[in-house]
C-alpha cells in the first residue's frame, strides 16, 4: 500500500503535488495570535496573485482582520471555487478593519522582473492600509519597509489574514483580466485568466502576443508572430492605444 502511494505521488505534476500539500494544511490564527501577544495591534496579512500568468498585472492585497469577527471558510484562494471566493471577498471587505489592493502592470513586470514586481505590489497594498499596520504576515517574501514582518512559507494556507489577502487579490485580478476578454477574445482570458493553458499557448503561436502580455516571459517572446498584428483589436491607432494599456476599455 505504501509503495502504491509513493508511485502515485511520483506521477503527480509539481503543481498537483503542491495543491495536495496545501489541502492538508490548516488555516488558523496561530501567527496572528503570536503577533498580538507581542504587543502588535494592527496585524496585516499580505499576498499576491498572478505571478505565473503570461498576461496582465500582478495584483496584491493587504488585509487587517478584526479579531472580534470570525469569517468562516478563509483559506488559500487557489483551493476555493470562484463563487466562494466572491462570497468571502464581500465578507472580508465588510468586516475587515482595513484592506487595500495594488497592481503592477505587465510593462513594469518586464522592466524589473516578476519577483520584484510582486514585492512592489505587496508593499503598495500595505502602504494603502488605514489604519497603518504595525506587523506584517507575508506569503513567503520580505518587503522593503521598516515594519516588523514575518514571511511564512505557504502562508496563504496557514494564516487566515494572508488567506484573506489572497482572496481579495485573486477576485480583483480575475475581474481585471475578464474585462479584457472581449478585446482579445482569441486568448480565452475569461477562462484561463492569462495563465499558460493549451488554448492560450496555441493563440500566442497563431496570433502573437497582445500589448498586455508580459514580453519577458518565454512563451510570449518566443511567439512566432509579432505583436503588431493585434493593433487592429484596440481602439484607435496602436501608438495611442499603448499609452493607456493599464486600463481596460470603458
Amino acid at each position: 500500500m505504501a509503495n502504491k502511494k509513493k508511485s502515485d505521488e511520483k506521477r503527480l505534476s509539481p503543481s498537483a503535488a503542491k495543491l495536495r500539500l496545501l489541502k492538508k494544511l490548516r488555516c488558523t490564527l496561530k501567527f496572528e495570535k503570536k503577533a498580538w501577544a507581542s504587543g502588535s495591534q494592527w496585524v496585516a496579512g499580505v499576498d499576491e496573485v498572478g505571478r505565473g500568468s503570461l498576461f496582465g498585472p500582478v495584483v496584491a492585497a493587504a488585509v487587517i482582520l478584526d479579531p472580534a469577527v470570525r469569517i468562516r471558510g478563509l483559506r488559500d484562494s487557489k483551493l476555493l471555487p470562484a463563487e466562494r471566493r466572491e462570497e468571502l471577498a464581500v465578507k472580508i471587505r465588510e468586516h475587515a478593519v482595513a484592506w487595500a489592493v495594488a497592481a503592477v502592470d505587465a510593462a513594469r513586470i518586464d522592466q524589473i522582473n516578476i519577483y520584484q514586481a510582486s514585492r512592489v505590489a505587496m508593499r503598495e497594498a500595505v502602504m494603502g492600509l488605514q489604519p497603518a499596520p504595525d506587523h506584517l504576515l507575508i506569503d513567503a517574501v520580505r518587503l522593503d519597509c521598516d515594519l516588523p514582518q514575518e514571511p511564512i512559507i505557504h502562508g496563504d494556507a496557514l494564516s487566515v489574514s494572508i488567506a484573506a489577502a489572497s482572496i481579495l487579490a485573486k477576485v480583483e485580478r480575475d475581474r481585471m483580466i475578464c474585462q479584457w476578454d472581449p478585446v482579445f477574445p482569441m486568448y480565452g482570458l475569461a477562462s484561463n485568466k492569462g495563465y499558460s493553458t493549451a488554448r492560450h499557448l496555441a493563440a500566442l503561436r497563431e496570433y502573437g502576443p497582445s500589448p498586455l502580455h508580459r514580453q519577458s516571459f518565454a512563451p510570449v517572446w518566443s511567439a512566432p508572430v509579432p505583436q503588431e498584428v493585434l493593433a487592429f483589436m484596440l481602439e484607435g491607432p496602436a501608438e495611442a492605444a499603448t499609452e493607456e494599456i493599464g486600463q481596460p476599455p470603458a
